[in-house]
C-alpha cells in the first residue's frame, strides 16, 4: 500500500533554509541537494519503515533517513499510511530537536 507523506511546517522550513544556504555559494549545489532529498524522500512512499529508528530517541515509529550532510526524521502512522517528515536536520548541529 502506497504510503502518503505530510511536511511539517518545520521540516518545510529546514528543507528551505538549507536549499537557500547552499545556493548562497553555488547554486547547482542547492538545487542538486535539494533533488537528492526529494528522491530519498521517494522510497518512503513503498517503503515507510526503510529507515532506521532514531537512535537517540528509540522510539520505533520515529525513522530516519541519512542523505549526507542531514538526517531526515520522519514518523511513520501506520493507521493511517502516512509518513509525517518532522525535521531535516543538518548532521553537524548534533541531535535533532523534535
Amino acid at each position: 500500500m502506497a504510503y502518503s507523506l505530510i511536511w511539517s511546517p518545520t521540516a518545510r522550513s529546514d528543507f528551505r533554509d538549507l536549499v537557500q544556504y547552499i545556493s548562497e555559494f553555488d547554486p547547482d549545489a542547492a538545487e542538486r541537494f535539494g533533488n537528492r532529498i526529494f528522491h530519498a524522500l521517494e522510497s518512503l512512499y513503498t517503503f515507510p519503515d526503510s529507515g532506521r529508528i532514531v537512535p537517540e530517541f528509540r522510539d520505533p515509529a520515529l525513522r530516519e533517513l541519512i542523505r549526507k550532510p542531514c538526517r531526515i526524521v520522519y514518523r511513520v502512522d501506520q493507521e493511517r499510511s502516512c509518513i509525517h517528515i518532522v525535521r531535516i536536520w543538518h548532521a553537524a548541529r548534533g541531535i535533532p530537536e523534535i
